[in-house]
């Protein structure tokens, strides 16, 4: 519920700031007076995009503030989604600065304009010609229908269920591509990873063969060098080791002189153990070289293996190609599994699908059910608006696949004069025509659903007399359940409403001003004689408003 409006420098009106109470509130004015200002202010607060123009004064901003009551509408998980701070009392507030930009909070919190107007839809219905269009889409008939129907819980379990199965082809499609692609690759992994596996890489030191490759490819030169190393070692004239054994010979002779020549005689006798150790490593490492082509063959052939793969696969370790060999495991097994990933998906779907075609068909069996109530109640409520030879076709007819409101699409013909056949309501029915049958659904949703505050604008241009009369008989009933405001010219409308508003100019130091009142009793009276004979008031003009109020 709207409970207060706010509009400051927004076209001709300066500062404007009016309350509003549940119920039914009529709204009047004489043509041009600005009661469209007033629309277009509310709607910016909605969301409605803006620019600069719009400023009274094009060196200030425009503010415009509407707070609702928001209660009974379940928005607390809008409220959540958009992390906003939830209050049965919010404020929406728009800005447009001089610059031309525009600023759009909920409850003080900046949010975009497409949030802004995500919420406003959901507060505020305005009725206009251009909404009434939206009689003849396919999709709100669907939606008068499934309120009559009491579709709304099914309708959405239906709606995350199809999305769901959506996402579901999707994956199923993604798998099928990946298989096709697998497939075409499988041949050329399983190679490569054949060539992997038979070059037996685990536990391989790459490091040790390359050692034991260079040592196997020099073994005879090794063998020669290490024969002399021996030789100059222990050769029993001139090796060092006889040599040094002479020398230790003597300073052990001189040992007992001091202690410095004992210091002496130690050291050379370490070197005489160290090189005496070195002389049998040598000897050692003499023995243990073999000259062996067949190993030389073997590391070799390992070897070079080893550098064709790391060269196949841009890498430098074993440890890379390793990897490699896990990756293409990985795919090659993948390849072979997805055949059960996609039966798998196959059956998900297939039990989606199920479950989808049975809220269908259970959607349609309560929109057949009601569609007849519909038909009969549409129509006798025209009559009264001066259609009395209205008469309505609503048939549904079954899709090939799911849509967002099951598998139904709904066909609603019209025929407005006796011996007229039915054709698409948005061919037949004139701008009037789709008015009143537009306020006798809306009239018809109010009983089903927590509809938001319901804005008409004009909605009664071109009808008079006693058609204008059940116009407001329908709305001052909607108002029972819901705030309605109507935009009016007519009096017999506009003495319906619980609360009563005039738009009118004023000019005051030579600038025209929008403003807004509220109209008491004696005002009102005065108003609705105005709209039935004019400026110069006469006393049945006056009588015939205070027989309108009563």
């Amino acid at each position: 519920m709207l409970k207060q409006l706010s509009i400051k420098n927004y076209a001709l009106i300066d500062d404007l700031n009016v309350k509003f109470s549940h119920g039914f509130t009529t709204i009047t004015g004489e043509t041009g007076a600005g009661k469209s200002i007033f629309l277009g202010g509310l709607s910016l607060v909605l969301g409605k995009r803006a620019d600069r123009s719009t400023l009274r004064d094009q060196d200030n901003k425009c503010i415009i503030e509407a707070e609702f009551e928001i209660g009974s509408y379940n928005l607390r998980e809008f409220f959540a989604n958009q992390e906003l701070d939830y209050d049965d009392h919010s404020i929406l507030r728009r800005e447009i600065l001089p610059s031309g930009k525009s600023r759009a909070f909920i409850n003080d919190t900046p949010v975009t304009l497409d949030v802004l107007s995500a919420l406003g839809g959901q507060l505020i219905d305005i009725h206009s010609q251009h909404q009434t269009l939206k009689l003849t889409e396919a999709d709100f008939q669907m939606k008068v229908v499934d309120a009559l129907a009491n579709n709304r819980a099914v309708l959405h379990d239906f709606r995350e269920k199809l999305a769901e199965y959506r996402d579901g082809e999707k994956q199923l499609q993604a798998l099928i591509d990946r298989q096709q692609q697998a497939l075409k690759d499988y041949d050329y992994h399983s190679f490569l990873l054949k060539e992997i596996e038979e070059a037996k890489l685990e536990g391989v030191n790459q490091e040790d063969l390359e050692a034991e490759h260079e040592q196997l490819t020099h073994v005879e030169e090794i063998l020669e060098q290490l024969s002399q190393a021996s030789q100059t070692l222990q050769d029993e004239q001139m090796g060092l080791l006889s040599t040094l054994g002479q020398l230790k010979q003597i300073c052990n002779k001189l040992s007992p002189f001091g202690q410095h020549f004992q210091t002496i005689a130690d050291r050379i006798n370490s070197v005489y153990i160290e090189l005496d150790d070195l002389a049998a490593e040598i000897e050692q490492q003499q023995e243990s070289q073999v000259v062996d082509p067949a190993r030389l063959e073997k590391v070799g052939a390992t070897l070079q293996s080893l550098y064709t793969l790391q060269k196949k696969h841009a890498v430098a370790t074993v440890e890379e190609l390793l990897q490699i060999k896990q990756e293409l495991e990985d795919k090659v097994l993948d390849t072979n599994n997805l055949d059960s990933q996609i039966g798998e998906m196959r059956l998900t779907l297939d039990n989606l699908r199920r479950q989808l075609e049975e809220m269908s068909l259970s959607m349609r069996e309560q929109r057949t059910r009601v569609i007849p109530n519909l038909v009969s109640e549409l129509e006798s409520m025209l009559k009264p608006l001066g259609m009395p030879n209205a008469r309505f076709k609503v048939s549904l007819q079954e899709l090939p696949d799911f849509a967002s409101n099951g598998k139904d699409s709904l066909i609603m013909d019209f025929s407005a004069n006796m011996g007229s056949g039915f054709e698409p309501l948005k061919k037949v029915a004139s701008g009037g025509e789709l008015s009143r049958i537009m306020l006798v659904i809306k009239a018809v949703l109010a009983r089903y659903e927590n509809l938001p505050t319901m804005m008409f604008d004009e909605i009664d241009t071109g009808v008079s007399g006693e058609v204008s009369n059940r116009m407001g008989d329908i709305m001052t009933q909607m108002s029972r359940r819901m705030q309605v405001f109507s935009i009016t010219h007519l009096p017999q409308v506009a003495s319906k409403g619980d609360q009563h508003f005039k738009v009118f100019k004023e000019d005051k130091e030579g600038v025209t001003h929008t403003r807004m009142k509220q109209l008491q009793p004696e005002e009102r009276i005065v108003e609705l004689a105005e709209m039935l004979g004019g400026k110069s008031l006469s006393e049945s003009a006056l009588a015939h408003a205070r027989q309108l109020l009563n």
